[in-house]
């Protein structure tokens, strides 16, 4: 059977950071999600085009429920916290990388999200 495969990464409107800064975290947060996961999977998400969403979540709270349901379904995935050199204080969690993983696997936890 053929899985598509898919990353999202998921950043809280409610912490104010430029588009560059916004670009910069949603960078980390694939890249560091992406090290979570196998070579196979990685290799077909490649393979497929690298299909990556960003959405947008409220609050800090709302992201860490989204990685608690990660956790709870073994998607991969990575919290990013600000290194606070430029825009934010330091240790300010900005963003969350899913995957890559099934579409539909990430779909479950994610699908009520709106686009960044």
């Amino acid at each position: 059977m053929y899985y598509m495969h898919k990353q999202v990464i998921v950043v809280r409107s409610d912490v104010k950071m430029s588009k560059g800064k916004t670009a910069a975290q949603s960078a980390h947060a694939s890249v560091s999600a992406l090290d979570k996961v196998g070579k196979a999977a990685a290799a077909e998400w490649k393979k497929e085009g690298q299909k990556k969403v960003v959405l947008k979540v409220s609050s800090l709270h709302e992201l860490m429920e989204i990685k608690a349901a990660c956790d709870k379904s073994k998607i991969p995935n990575a919290l990013i916290s600000d290194a606070g050199h430029t825009e934010i204080e330091a240790g300010t969690i900005t963003a969350l990388g899913i995957g890559p993983d099934k579409e539909s696997k990430i779909d479950k936890v994610t699908g009520n999200l709106r686009i960044l």
